[in-house]
Parts: structure tokens; sequence; C-alpha cells
């Protein structure tokens, strides 16, 4: 995988009846998120530690003159970090002026997939807390797990 890829997400490819995702491994299990949001999937670079802060909140990065938060899911999910070190990447990704990073263990691939196949969080199990989780998407015998961005961050 390169360096460095850039996702230009262009609204054209989203109807009504699907939505185009990037899936990734954190721990044993599969994440997705919504490629709307995502600006950029980095290899690992060098991480400044922030004292005082959640200790989810890895650090901050320096992308090319922007100062950007980077978050540990494996910390803030309570999870284990499996895999190599070199295939660990950061999902850089923006929300209007919010603009912030994720750690995950590999990137897999980027999906589409039909809204019928996405089963909400309540209709699995209404103990989950799942405020962080938009819903459970299956594909092709896949169960992945749709993150909701914009709440990690908060």
């Amino acid at each position: 995988m390169e360096d460095t890829i850039n996702i230009n997400a262009q609204g054209d490819y989203l109807d009504k009846e699907e939505i185009q995702v990037v899936a990734f491994q954190l721990g044993n299990e599969e994440y997705a998120v919504d490629i709307l949001n995502v600006q950029e999937i980095i290899r690992l670079l060098n991480i400044t530690r922030v004292p005082r802060t959640e200790k989810h909140i890895e650090g901050v990065i320096n992308l090319r003159g922007n100062i950007i938060p980077v978050i540990n899911l494996h910390t803030r999910f309570n999870l284990g970090s499996t895999g190599n070190e070199e295939d660990k990447r950061i999902i850089v990704f923006q929300f209007d002026d919010i603009k912030a990073g994720i750690i995950v263990d590999e990137v897999s691939e980027v999906l589409r997939i039909s809204r019928m196949d996405i089963e909400s969080t309540e209709k699995v199990y209404s103990a989950i807390d799942t405020e962080h989780i938009k819903g459970i998407a299956k594909i092709d015998g896949r169960l992945l797990i749709l993150l909701d961005l914009l709440k990690i961050i908060e």
C-alpha cells in the first residue's frame, strides 16, 4: 500500500440505496466509516503526546502544516491491538472545521453497501452501548460495524 491515499469523496456515487465506506481492522473485528468524511489514509507518523489529555487521545501529528489530533480506538473501545506495525494506518477525516485522525490496525478496502444490508443497533441488541455505532452491515457473510466518527471525537 502507498504511503498516502488521497480520497476525493464526491457525491455522485451516492444514491438513496447505498453508501460507500472505508473498511478496516481494529483488533479482531472489522469496522467501517462513511467515505464522505474521510480525507486521506496515511502511514503511522511520529505522534507527539499532549499532556493532560484523555487517555484515548494518542497525541497530535503535523500533516503538511496542519496539527491534527489522533485518537487511539484501541484505548477508546478497550480493544487489544493486532497485526503488524507496518500495516497500521491513520484515517484522517474532516467534519466542517473539525479535522482528526484515528489509528487502525489495517485498512482493508473501500466498499459499497446497500442500505438494505445495514441493521440498526437497536434491532441487534438493545443493551449494547451504541453511542459510537451507526449500524451493523452484512456483506457476503461478513459483519462490519459502522462507526459514527462525529460521536467518537466528541
